[in-house]
């Protein structure tokens, strides 16, 4: 019972962290809590609202109880996104799973806006930019957040591919780790690791991996880091992401890194697209990637655990890049 209170609590922090205003308690003694889900941040098409009671079983044995309200979806489509709620409870016994219900939602509200856009684009003949499945609407800046922030920092990829004098001196190139790549219907991705400590490292990493021009001429390159900052009494840290035109994946990459807490570290995925839209598949097969070559670097001890490496100390064999 104690066990699952402390949970509940770990888990509601980092909700609150995650999603900031989008979160808010309704009874903190009932363990309600609300949070508003759009399709995108800004300008939404569809938005739902997941209402949620955690019992004293939960997680250990029993999901929270829930309700959506979003009055314009009914039938077989509700039906079809409370089936997806359940497997992914029944797929995670005993473990913390409002986060990928919050993912999920928004998974599924993306798809009906990906739908209506293919739709659309079959009946106009209207094209996709890059040939790829969404639009960029990222910025080109850095923030420095609070633990607690929950919203990051965006860059743009494009404008890392720098000269040489626009990188400040003193720093060096950290090594970088190249994850195995993989081909999902013949869109093809990869993950990149390096461990940095300012943010002028990541504009050498990106200028190393740019040498290669397989990766400069891919369909994304798609950013998300963390870097620690000494700031008593609180936690600081440089944190961002950049989409570079894969909609909302950066942003995802960067929720990943700040639940299991890795600091110092920079991931970039690589998106080779192949001409057939995975839809909301593209956002797993991204993650994933991002997910394992932290866990192959010792960013992830095991499955369960929440924090990064204890210290940077520890050195990892480069694999090349083939």
């Amino acid at each position: 019972m104690e066990d699952n209170a402390s949970r509940q609590a770990e888990e509601v922090e980092a909700l609150t962290a995650i999603y900031g205003d989008e979160w808010c308690v309704l009874d903190e003694a009932a363990q309600t809590y609300l949070i508003r889900i759009d399709d995108c941040p800004g300008n939404p098409k569809y938005s739902a609202c997941l209402q949620v009671i955690l019992p004293c079983d939960y997680p250990d044995s029993s999901p929270p109880i829930y309700l959506l309200n979003a009055p314009w979806l009914r039938g077989s489509k509700r039906n079809e996104l409370c089936s997806s709620l359940e497997e992914i409870f029944l797929e995670n016994i005993g473990e913390c799973i409002i986060y990928l219900w919050v993912e999920r939602i928004r998974e599924f509200l993306q798809e009906l806006v990906d739908t209506e856009l293919e739709e659309v684009s079959a009946t106009d003949g209207t094209s996709i930019k890059k040939d790829t499945e969404e639009v960029d609407d990222g910025d080109d800046s850095f923030e420095l957040d609070a633990a607690n922030s929950h919203s990051p920092a965006t860059i743009n990829v494009r404008y890392l591919q720098l000269s040489q004098q626009d990188v400040q001196t003193g720093y060096e190139c950290p090594i970088i780790h190249h994850g195995e790549p993989f081909t999902e219907r013949r869109s093809t991705f990869q993950a990149h690791l390096a461990e940095v400590t300012h943010v002028e490292q990541i504009k050498l990493v990106f200028k190393k991996l740019f040498e290669n021009k397989k990766i400069a001429n891919a369909t994304h390159n798609i950013l998300g880091y963390r870097i620690e900052m000494k700031s008593e009494p609180h936690e600081c840290f440089m944190q961002g992401c950049d989409d570079d035109g894969e909609h909302h994946a950066g942003s995802r990459v960067l929720h990943l890194m700040q639940i299991i807490d890795v600091r110092n570290v920079m991931v970039v995925v690589t998106r080779w697209y192949g001409g057939i839209l995975l839809g909301p598949d593209r956002y797993k097969y991204i993650n994933n990637s991002a997910r394992q070559i932290l866990e192959e670097h010792g960013f992830i001890k095991d499955k369960g655990a929440k924090k990064g490496p204890k210290s940077s100390s520890s050195k990892h064999k480069s694999s090349r890049y083939k």
